[in-house]
């Protein structure tokens, strides 16, 4: 999958380092924003971004603190949570996908946010354009609508036998219309495909299991992931799962082969599958 940058930045600290050239005397203060859930005591929290902090001289404790805000899954808390960012000052937000960086961008036009992993930030309404952003909000996109096609077309060309593929998908993962797309995208690949197309939802990783309960119900031949970050986030369990459910599958990202490295392969018409058989990337 390509990932297309419309302003340089490496977690974060790129912006942090332009906007904060030297470490001030005052700590400064993010805000965390995201619609997953809070980390298990003692589980590491967003350590890429405070390492790459870290390099320009930002240490969590000493001159820098961090406001995190947890959606627990549930996209109706952002809006509040963007709010009590708002209401603390914080200096500049950082929103880990889509749905949090469109509730930030909504409580403020002044602070700096930082979306990470969105999909079509024109399309969605946080950007002008890729040239020219304007407003404030900055990050990185994949632009991935495009690309879900092509996973259709390989998963047809590795298993031309296939006739009914489990599309899992994470509702509201993006904005609408980047949402929108995904699926107009991924019914229209598999229909041309003479493809059966069963859409799975998964709104939270509690539902994985439930949700390949479905598949088998379904009588799903194979499994293509469509782009989300909670899902990216629940790669190995999910390749677990289709491990599990003998289902080859398509992913967003080579993370996913990397998971099923030690995966057993196992049969399905007559070949000899890997729980993760192929990515985009």
């Amino acid at each position: 999958m390509r990932r297309r940058n419309f302003l340089a930045l490496v977690g974060g600290a790129a912006l942090c380092r332009s906007a904060w050239a030297q470490a001030p005397r005052a700590p400064r203060r993010i805000g965390f924003l995201t619609v997953g859930q809070k980390p298990d005591e003692g589980a590491p929290g967003p350590s890429a971004f405070l390492n790459d902090l870290a390099k320009f001289g930002y240490t969590r404790g000493q001159n820098l603190a961090i406001e995190y805000r947890y959606a627990e899954w549930n996209f109706d808390r952002l809006p509040g949570l963007a709010a009590e960012l708002v209401d603390l000052h914080v200096d500049i937000i950082v929103a880990a996908s889509t749905p949090p960086a469109l509730a930030a961008k909504a409580a403020t036009s002044t602070i700096p946010i930082v979306a990470q992993a969105m999909g079509d930030p024109v399309q969605d309404g946080l950007v002008a354009s890729l040239a020219s952003p304007g407003g404030n909000v900055t990050g990185n996109t994949f632009l991935g609508p495009e690309l879900v096609a092509k996973r259709w077309h390989l998963l047809k060309e590795a298993f031309p036998a296939v006739s009914r593929v489990a599309a899992l998908m994470h509702p509201g993962a993006y904005g609408e219309q980047t949402m929108q797309s995904f699926l107009r995208e991924s019914e229209a690949a598999a229909r041309s495909l003479g493809i059966r197309h069963e859409l799975v939802s998964v709104r939270s990783p509690d539902e994985l299991e439930a949700a390949f309960a479905v598949m088998a119900k379904a009588q799903a031949e194979a499994m293509l992931v469509l782009p989300s970050s909670m899902l990216f986030g629940q790669y190995r369990r999910i390749v677990e799962l289709a491990g599990a459910s003998r289902l080859p599958a398509v992913y967003q990202a080579r993370e996913s082969l990397e998971q099923q490295a030690h995966s057993r392969p196992c049969h399905r018409g007559g070949y000899e599958l890997p729980a993760a058989m192929g990515a985009v990337s």
